[in-house]
């Protein structure tokens, strides 16, 4: 799966639009390195967001391509 469409699919950022943007400017590692919103993301990657002074560490628990909101948490975990 495309790393934007999981960072919305999770719930981690709420807009494809606005993943899209924060990974083209540079603020999402996977797996440490810098990543393109087109970059492919399977279970077991850990992917880094810089939101401001904060930074959110989360490992790829499972990959839906629809999932409810209450269920969006099952997809990683904070780490």
């Amino acid at each position: 799966m495309r790393l934007d469409k999981f960072l919305k699919v999770s719930r981690l950022i709420k807009r494809r639009t606005v993943a899209n943007a924060a990974c083209d400017a540079g603020r999402v590692l996977v797996n440490g390195r810098p990543a393109k919103a087109s970059a492919k993301v399977s279970v077991g990657d850990i992917i880094e967001i810089a939101f401001g002074n904060r930074t959110v560490k989360v490992r790829v628990l499972e990959i839906q391509d629809t999932t409810k909101k209450e269920e969006a948490k099952e997809l990683f975990e904070y780490l």
